[in-house]
């Protein structure tokens, strides 16, 4: 993505996570928003990066996405997904703790 919505980046400093936007990797990926320092990078992915499951209902990556997130974890990259439907459906006043949970995976 070229362009982050701008709730997503003030959410991330609101819960002092600072980050670069657009950061290329050294294995040639890029991601959305990424502290390269230690490592941990964050893609907000469109509905087109999921897949449905008909008998649960439930949302699934798609294999770019999961090919993606494993040659960066190779890297000893942590990617965390935000799936841009979960986050337009928060009150603003729940993004901020949604962010902390998905950025909990990122602190080892």
């Amino acid at each position: 993505q070229s362009e982050l919505p701008s709730d997503i980046l003030a959410a991330l400093l609101q819960v002092g996570w600072q980050h670069e936007v657009n950061y290329p990797t050294e294995a040639g990926l890029s991601l959305d928003v990424a502290q390269p320092s230690s490592k941990c990078g964050i893609d907000i992915e469109s509905p087109s990066g999921y897949l449905r499951n008909p008998k649960t209902g439930s949302f699934v990556e798609n294999g770019a996405i999961r090919l993606k997130s494993r040659l960066l974890e190779a890297r000893r990259w942590t990617v965390v997904q935000i799936p841009s439907f979960e986050w337009a459906k928060l009150a603003t006043h729940e993004r901020a703790p949604y962010l902390e949970s998905k950025l909990a995976k990122t602190r080892r």
